[in-house]
């Protein structure tokens, strides 16, 4: 089996934009946000899906994942957060993640129609993830 992407992320071998580093998680930007300013929050092990998380992290996970819902919300000056997640269907990396995505009224989002973007260069998506950091 190949190496889990976002295993070697926490572990630092594979380059993120890293919005918070923390010992219940690693939220970071996803490289194909939905809006600008899409964060994936992960548990540092690998734990493939939420029924495979352990009680005693699922507290503090779901705490980070509170806190960034809230940190995006106020550093990017969103009307409010989209937070999400797939259990093996249509899991693109098989190691938990919170979807966490800036909303705003009339963004277009509909349903489960998850269109895509892309940050124009590092850059930028450094720029957003310190608006959400600072938010922290």
């Amino acid at each position: 089996m190949a190496e889990c992407v976002f295993c070697a992320i926490v572990a630092g071998s594979t380059p993120a934009t890293v919005v918070a580093d923390t010992p219940d998680g690693l939220a970071f930007l996803d490289t194909r946000p939905v809006f600008k300013g899409h964060v994936l929050v992960v548990p540092r092990p690998h734990v493939p899906a939420l029924p495979d998380l352990d009680l005693s992290l699922l507290g503090p996970f779901f705490a980070l994942v509170q806190r960034l819902s809230v940190a995006v919300e106020a550093g990017l000056g969103a009307g409010g957060t989209f937070v999400a997640m797939n259990n093996r269907v249509s899991q693109s990396v098989p190691h938990l993640h919170a979807h966490v995505v800036p909303r705003t009224k009339g963004d277009g989002l509909r349903g489960f129609f998850w269109p895509r973007t892309r940050y124009t260069s590092p850059d930028e998506a450094a720029a957003y993830a310190d608006k959400i950091r600072n938010a922290l």
